[in-house]
């Protein structure tokens, strides 16, 4: 459920128009709810209160600042992957000590930074970085907090550049090779062995992936609790959202159809996994992403032009790839509506951006009621790695984002200036 939804024949961002918002801040325009952000973590904690956790959001997913704020008001903690990552969350109000470090290739200075910092865990990858690690908390004459990464060789069927736990990956550790790895950490003077981390993948929206992943390393981590003392499992994130009929999953009564009932819900993911980790009396984590944030923002978007060719419609709007790139990067759904309700006869469309790439598209052949020039859309569930992916391709200065609470809004990052864009650059002293 989101909180984005039609009132009067146009959209509405919880109590304000998005209409308003795009003329008072322009396009394109990411535009993200306080509301939705709090009832998909409050739901996901809630669901699994029989357990003693910590949620984690994925701060890769969306780290503005006032997303992020929202989120630490709430008590999360907050998975990172770059020391980068880690001085964003206390730029936001979040606490260091409710952080994990994540990723495959920490450098030397981002670890040192995390364990002046004080962070609640590093998840290793690799035993080269267990061994860095180790290295770096003797100079600084530290206990590094590691939990080492289990690749559990688990499909988890969902897009190849989003899964992460099968052995053609490049995350994590051999399941064969854990018990070897935890002795040889035991070992290292510098290394408290904390717990136990897997992840196998992003949008999964079925709970079995989930559950044989759990079956499979519960075990292991009772071993490893029996052993060396670990205080906690994190079973990662991946809970997947809605792409396809998004803006209906905004309303309750959507969700009691019966198309909807095979759909991966908190309670229904909660039901599965808490009876197979309950035993293990271990804290466990989550690091969920995607759900948190996906269908709490949009992207807004003004058509600039209407084409015809002797085979397309298109509909070339002032959003591109530079802005939102998962279309383009992962062929990825997303619905497309327009801000005014239209009764127009839907047409064939092509929804593409002004980049001089055949990539840059949004949509194609999609039914849509007929746009005219000037007129906005919305690109919905865009609250998940939009913002984040963006970047400045064809000098293109990266949109403004503005969050709602009730009837209030605020611009949480200003539209960037074109000058800003190379104003860390210069010519070569040589040619001046």
């Amino acid at each position: 459920m989101h909180d984005f939804r039609y009132v009067r024949g146009k959209l509405y961002c919880e109590g304000v128009s998005v209409e308003s918002l795009a003329k008072k801040h322009g396009t394109p325009l990411y535009v993200y709810s306080s509301k939705t952000l709090t009832d998909h973590f409050t739901k996901l904690n809630d669901a699994l209160a029989p357990l003693d956790r910590l949620v984690c959001f994925a701060m890769k997913s969306n780290s503005n600042l006032g997303v992020m704020r929202t989120l630490a008001d709430l008590g999360s903690g907050f998975d990172t992957v770059s020391g980068g990552e880690i001085q964003r969350v206390i730029a936001a109000g979040g606490s260091p000590r409710k952080c994990v470090f994540a990723g495959v290739g920490k450098s030397e200075e981002e670890i040192a930074f995390a364990l002046r910092k004080g962070i609640y865990c590093f998840n290793v990858e690799s035993e080269p970085e267990l061994e860095r690690i180790n290295r770096i908390a003797g100079k600084l004459k530290k206990k590094a907090p590691v939990a080492i990464r289990v690749n559990p060789n688990v499909d988890a069927k969902t897009h190849k550049k989003i899964t992460t736990g099968t052995y053609e990956n490049k995350f994590g550790i051999a399941f064969e090779k854990i018990p070897a790895v935890y002795a040889r950490a035991a070992k290292l003077k510098n290394i408290r062995l904390r717990g136990l981390q897997m992840h196998i993948g992003s949008q999964l929206t079925q709970v079995k992936p989930f559950a044989d992943a759990v079956r499979k390393v519960a075990p292991l981590a009772a071993k490893l609790k029996e052993k060396h003392g670990i205080e906690f499992l994190s079973i990662g994130g991946g809970l997947g959202i809605m792409y396809e009929n998004a803006l209906a999953s905004g309303g309750a009564d959507w969700w009691q159809q019966p198309d909807a009932q095979d759909i991966l819900t908190p309670q229904k993911y909660a039901d599965t996994l808490v009876p197979l980790l309950q035993p293990l009396g271990l804290k466990v984590l989550l690091e969920p992403g995607r759900f948190i944030s996906g269908n709490a923002g949009i992207l807004v978007t003004r058509v600039e032009y209407v084409k015809r060719t002797g085979k397309k419609y298109f509909a070339i709007v002032d959003a591109a790839m530079n802005d939102l790139i998962r279309p383009a990067f992962y062929e990825s759904y997303h619905e497309i509506i327009p801000v005014k309700q239209s009764r127009r006869r839907a047409l064939p469309t092509d929804v593409v951006g002004g980049i001089c790439e055949t990539g840059d598209t949004f949509c194609k052949d999609r039914p849509i009621p007929k746009v005219e020039e000037g007129e906005l859309v919305a690109m919905l569930s865009a609250g998940a790695y939009g913002f984040v992916m963006a970047g400045t391709y064809n000098t293109r200065p990266m949109p403004a984002e503005v969050l709602v609470k009730g009837r209030k809004a605020a611009v949480v990052r200003q539209r960037q200036k074109v000058k800003a864009i190379w104003e860390d650059e210069s010519i070569a002293p040589w040619q001046k």
